[in-house]
């Protein structure tokens, strides 16, 4: 339920209406094809977790498999993935209240919302688990409830409220046919697709809090997978055909736009309650995730000693509020430029979501070259069609990232702009690490030669 609640957020509830907006029907294909990749990722960290369950997982199997500077850097990267996740949503949860609160400014809104997930995370893991399992029943309830609705209308071809639409098959091709945009724009869409999946690696984070991972991990990576996969490409498949992919827009959620016109009194308020639920879900999600990543880095000496602070609750708090102070940018993103920045922390949180799940197809290549060679024993859960699978997966993430180089779209632009910043960042950061390690070594052995010297 973790890894669906931290899925399920803004990337489909309020995302998808701007992409349907770009692209059309044919929107369903990239969702397609992202969920294909995100199928041979889960397998794969799948494989990795039953070979070692701990938290802090991207970073363990990295180093495990590739070498410590790459736990370094995909450490971070993944940080980067949530911090930027993070202020879309708290951006989401702002947008949604707006509805509500016309007048109450963007940053404000967002700022409530970060105060409010700050001390649920920081009281105790319990709790957090609590809200976060409660939170992801009512996200599924609602996208079970819609997928019911939507799929009755579209069976009886009911009119849809004061609209004058009528739900059926035909809205996927009469409003300029299926790909009114052509198909590049479908690619272009890619990257903002692979972003609303994010988050289902979060059963990697959690493993090594869990009682019975050899148990409950594969289950919990086969029922993520077909639940996200019914889900996304079923919700969206039915907004298409609910109502013309004209009417949807990046202004407000989808799934909001659907029940408010049908007419039923308070239906749209009941549905913008729901995805604001899910928004606060999943940045719930990424204050957790990266409590455990900073700690796991901050253990090794390669993030700053303050995030590997631990309460007495077993929270790592020290982490979380590092995470805040990120999310504060956000705020006052909200404040310098309301109306872009979704897109800003979505595009620039692509980049460390596609390098998590690269990262994890790679160390799955890793184990399975190690087993061959009969250093270790793979588990009985194993990546389907590896290593070809691998590649394909890896190819796939490769295209995103070059369709974003070379989008007209200057937040996608952005984005990648700030990639060579991250890697000299990186590089930089672990250059330090290692030259600390190095002196600290060198004192260490100083120190042993001095006690073994004989004392006048």
């Amino acid at each position: 339920m973790i890894a669906i609640g931290g899925a399920i957020g803004v990337g489909l509830f309020l995302g998808a209406g701007g992409r349907l907006q770009a692209a059309g029907p044919g929107l369903v294909l990239s969702y397609a094809a992202a969920g294909i990749a995100a199928f041979f990722v889960m397998r794969a960290l799948g494989e990795l977790v039953l070979h070692r369950p701990v938290a802090g997982s991207f970073v363990e199997y990295a180093r495990e498999f590739i070498g410590p500077w790459a736990g370094f850097a995909s450490g971070w990267m993944y940080w980067v993935n949530w911090a930027m996740t993070g202020i879309a949503e708290i951006t989401a949860a702002a947008i949604y209240v707006h509805k509500w609160l016309p007048d109450v400014p963007q940053w404000i809104t967002a700022l409530i919302a970060l105060g409010v997930l700050l001390v649920i995370n920081l009281l105790s893991v319990k709790l957090f688990g609590e809200l976060e399992f409660w939170f992801s029943v009512i996200k599924v309830l609602a996208i079970v409830v819609f997928l019911f609705v939507g799929l009755a209308l579209v069976i009886t071809s009911a009119g849809i409220g004061d609209t004058g639409v009528h739900a059926a098959v035909s809205n996927l091709t009469t409003h300029d046919g299926f790909l009114p945009m052509g198909f590049p724009v479908v690619l272009l869409a890619l990257q903002g697709v692979i972003f609303a999946y994010s988050a289902i690696e979060m059963v990697g984070i959690a493993a090594g809090e869990t009682q019975n991972p050899h148990k409950v991990i594969p289950r919990a990576v086969n029922g993520v997978v077909w639940r996200i996969g019914i889900f996304y490409i079923g919700s969206v498949l039915l907004l298409t055909m609910i109502l013309p992919w004209t009417m949807y827009s990046g202004k407000e959620s989808p799934f909001v736009t659907v029940f408010s016109a049908l007419g039923v009194p308070g239906a749209g308020d009941l549905m913008n309650a729901v995805v604001l639920t899910a928004a606060l879900s999943s940045c719930n999600s990424g204050l957790y995730s990266t409590g455990r990543i900073l700690r796991s880095l901050a253990s090794k000496g390669e993030a700053p000693a303050f995030t590997a602070r631990m309460s007495s609750r077993h929270v790592p708090y020290g982490g979380i509020l590092f995470t805040a102070i990120v999310y504060l940018f956000g705020v006052f993103l909200n404040y310098l430029v309301p109306s872009a920045a979704f897109d800003i922390a979505v595009n620039v949180a692509s980049l460390g979501i596609i390098t998590t799940w690269m990262t994890l197809l790679f160390c799955q290549v890793r184990l399975r070259q190690r087993a061959a060679r009969g250093e270790i024993e793979r588990p009985s859960f194993r990546m389907p069609g590896s290593p070809y699978t691998n590649y394909g997966a890896l190819g796939f993430l490769v295209l995103c990232l070059a369709l974003m180089a070379f989008s007209d779209d200057w937040k996608q632009q952005l984005a990648i702009a700030l990639a060579p910043v991250l890697a000299v960042v990186l590089v930089v950061g672990w250059k330090l690490v290692s030259a600390r390690r190095r002196a600290a070594e060198g004192a260490t052995a100083l120190a042993a030669v001095a006690a073994r010297e004989p004392v006048d």
